[in-house]
């Protein structure tokens, strides 16, 4: 089944300067945790043991917090604050890491096609950090890799967005199979106002098949030089079958600050406050047994 799942993560994060000039966007944290860990968590939920991240220059951090810090864990191991890299210790324990540097910033699709000797001739996943993707029930990637069992082909998550956002997204048409399935028919990068073949976006959620890297290498260069992944997909619709998904969940646009902000606000409200609570519980309960116990008499 799918074990790989790919991470682009060499640009730039301009939008987020004078922040990012020394931490990659990916790092930015929601909360507590780095964007990229929620990413990683999503994928390990969807069965996922293997994690390829495509990095660029300045981007040491990405390696450093998918490793162990001795020193860090000597300072605070016996303290409460240990319990706090519980979460990051799973993660490393649960799935292999690798790396490899995107030496030209040339687009998604060149980004997909360097780490093409990290996945292999496997399919495999991609995650977009910047897309958070929230579902309590059941993560985005772990509905797609139950579309991918079904199917056997390229999966691309969309939702739909209002007209006037459509220049900002990879747009498809298709052929409803079910209220949430298309088959895609067209596929278009950020078309110019008015354009826009629908308004189902493609959001940073991605299951491909191993021929997209030769689809990839097809692809001439557009605007800017870049390689978009939107038309190596389109090549693979052409020829066989791509699957979009309208996927249930939420999904907050990191990548702006508007998004970044109402990503936080959901996490702190609904994940980590919750999270919290059950531990503070958990304590109480603890501690109320502890006084329980204490209280009783022993009559012999």
């Amino acid at each position: 089944m799918i074990k790989h799942c790919l991470f682009p993560a060499a640009g730039y994060g301009t939008r987020f300067l004078p922040a990012t000039k020394s931490m990659p966007k990916e790092m930015m944290p929601i909360v507590n945790k780095p964007l990229i860990e929620y990413g990683v968590e999503e994928a390990i939920q969807a069965g996922m043991n293997s994690m390829a991240i495509v990095t660029g220059r300045g981007k040491n951090s990405l390696m450093d917090h998918f490793d162990k810090n001795y020193e860090l864990e000597h300072q605070i191991s016996g303290t409460a604050k240990e319990e706090m890299l519980d979460d990051i210790r799973s993660l490393i324990d649960s799935a292999n890491f690798t790396y490899i540097r995107q030496r030209e910033m040339k687009g998604l699709g060149h980004a997909i096609l360097t780490g093409k000797e990290l996945v292999g001739d496997n399919p495999f996943a991609v995650v977009l950090a910047d897309d958070l993707c929230v579902n309590p029930d059941k993560g985005v990637l772990e509905q797609m890799v139950g579309l991918y069992k079904q199917f056997r082909c390229t999966i691309v998550a969309v939702e739909e967005v209002p007209e006037d956002e459509t220049h900002k997204y990879g747009v498809i048409a298709g052929e409803a199979l079910s209220d949430d399935l298309i088959r895609v028919t067209d596929m278009v990068e950020k078309p110019a106002q008015g354009t826009a073949p629908s308004n189902l976006a493609i959001i940073g959620r991605y299951i491909l098949t191993p021929d997209i890297f030769e689809h990839i290498e097809n692809t001439e260069p557009g605007k800017g030089g870049e390689i978009q992944i939107t038309d190596a997909i389109l090549q693979q619709a052409e020829k066989g079958c791509v699957i979009a998904y309208k996927f249930k969940g939420k999904r907050f646009d990191c990548g702006s600050v508007e998004g970044y902000i109402q990503a936080t606000n959901y996490c702190y409200q609904t994940l980590y406050l919750n999270n919290a609570d059950s531990e503070d519980e958990v304590k109480d309960n603890g501690q109320n047994a502890k006084d329980e116990a204490s209280s009783l008499t022993l009559v012999g």
